[in-house]
């Protein structure tokens, strides 16, 4: 295993050496929140994919795999066609816009009064998120290793804070661009390839296989459209998305650049489902389906080549946490921290351009470690997150770009009933269960639509300043001494 160690070690460290680069850009907000808005189509495509398909992509994608055979792609699927319609329907507006969060958003379009409300669900997301990630940690690191899940997670956890602290969306940037080159080499290009032979090719595997592993939708309708609710309007609507977004060069850019990034996930999902479907030719009776990836990597793979297919799935899993960190940081400090000691108001500049965040970045980090140790289910707490931000956040979002009738009261009545509604549900029928998040979803609508028409429009001086921002004719925010109109 020396050659193997050699490789993620070199690994690590190149990660915590780009972390030390990336401080020494970061000199303003915009340069340490989104990369000075600056991404070409190559690394933002690159940098996208890069966050989207973490470790429940890619270890959770082979596992789904190796349990229900080619449909398991169905999870990471539906995450490529949500990056996809944010992509062609939505990007280019998002990036017009020239904010750094979607509170941010929802004030320009409401009027300022959403801000801390909506922060609050959006901060439970993206901490939520970074924890799942940080939890898989672990079964890489114990695959390596043979390391104590505690030590792996700190282990692990450590080197993102570290990059992510030193050099924010600059580091992450850059760490993502490498992790998305390994993702590629290491899943599809070796991986896959050799775990189709090692199962003796696809006609041994369907005569090793009963025949629904080759159902498209073996894995049910229900459970298919429930993917669509959480993770493809998921995408559409998240804050590690959306700063993202925020980073491309031009609204071309986000567009085309995010449906290069979308069409590689689809390739990916059935990339992950094929590897399980592998396993479960030559593993059929493994304990865990999520064990799959791990053990086909260990005992199929020679050396060098392990090493860097656990790098592979090493990368996927820091590239989520590292972009849902800095999601959570920026959305605790500007929605939430400074709104409520009235640093600034919504929309504007706060005084220190870089230390808040920084500092923000790594009292979540810590806080993540410390959750991801206690917790031990990376499903449930994933659908914890996923449920929230549909439940509390799709309606007043994609009404306020959608609907111009849509009010600030609207908006606060969707996400308070539709993020209770959720979190009730959830204690009813149980976390994993599919109702919190139709009901909660149809509750939120519910709200929005009925609050809306009873109270008056949003002022038309609010709704002209959005359409200026919406049409990238208003100046960006750090430029801007009053882009929320002064009445409000």
């Amino acid at each position: 295993m020396a050659v193997d160690y050699t490789v993620i070690v070199v690994y690590l460290v190149g990660m915590l050496a780009m972390g030390w680069w990336g401080m020494r850009r970061a000199k303003s907000k915009s340069e340490f929140l989104v990369a000075g808005r600056r991404l070409g189509p190559a690394m933002y495509s690159g940098t996208m994919a890069a966050i989207v398909l973490g470790g429940a992509s890619t270890i959770g994608g082979v596992g789904l795999g190796y349990q229900y055979g080619l449909s398991g792609a169905w999870m990471v699927f539906t995450i490529g066609l949500g990056l996809l319609a944010l992509s062609v329907f939505f990007s280019a507006r998002i990036a017009r816009l020239k904010v750094y969060t979607v509170s941010e958003m929802l004030d320009l379009r409401y009027g300022g009064r959403a801000g801390v409300i909506s922060g609050l669900v959006m901060w439970a997301y993206t901490l939520m998120l970074a924890v799942t990630s940080t939890i898989a940690y672990a079964t890489i690191f114990d695959v390596l290793f043979d390391m104590n899940r505690t030590l792996a997670i700190v282990l692990g956890g450590s080197i993102v804070v570290a990059y992510s602290t030193l050099g924010g969306m600059w580091s992450i940037t850059l760490t993502d661009m490498v992790q998305f080159v390994v993702k590629t080499i290491g899943v599809l290009l070796l991986l896959l390839p050799i775990a189709v032979v090692k199962a003796g090719g696809f006609s041994e595997m369907k005569a090793q296989l009963p025949t629904e592993y080759f159902d498209p939708l073996g894995i049910g309708g229900e459970t298919i459209f429930t993917y669509v609710l959480i993770y493809t309007f998921g995408m559409l609507i998240g804050q590690d998305i959306w700063q993202r977004v925020f980073t491309a060069r031009s609204d071309r850019t986000a567009k085309w650049g995010g449906t290069v990034a979308g069409t590689y996930c689809l390739v990916y999902a059935l990339a992950g489902a094929v590897i399980g479907t592998a396993a479960k030719v030559l593993y059929p009776n493994l304990a865990s389906a999520d064990d799959a990836f791990a053990t086909i990597v260990k005992d199929e793979l020679p050396m060098g080549v392990r090493g860097l297919v656990l790098a592979a799935a090493l990368a996927a899993v820091m590239s989520t946490s590292s972009g849902a960190l800095i999601a959570c940081a920026t959305v605790a400090n500007n929605d939430i921290w400074s709104r409520l000691r009235g640093i600034v108001k919504p929309g504007g500049e706060e005084h220190d351009e870089v230390k808040g965040n920084r500092v923000f970045i790594l009292i979540m980090g810590l806080a993540v470690i410390a959750t991801a140790i206690a917790l031990n289910n990376v499903v449930e707490a994933l659908t914890v997150a996923y449920n929230l931000l549909v439940g509390g956040l799709l309606v007043p979002i994609l009404g306020g770009l959608l609907w111009k009738r849509g009010t600030a009261q609207g908006a606060l009545a969707s996400v308070v009933v539709g993020g209770l509604a959720v979190v009730g549900l959830m204690a009813t029928y149980g976390i994993l269960a599919n109702e919190p998040v139709y009901y909660g979803l149809l509750s939120s609508l519910a709200a929005y639509v009925a609050v809306s028409l009873m109270t008056k429009p949003t002022d038309a001086a609010v709704l002209a300043a959005w359409r200026e921002r919406l049409a990238g004719r208003a100046p960006e925010p750090e430029l801007a001494s009053d882009p929320v109109p002064a009445h409000q």
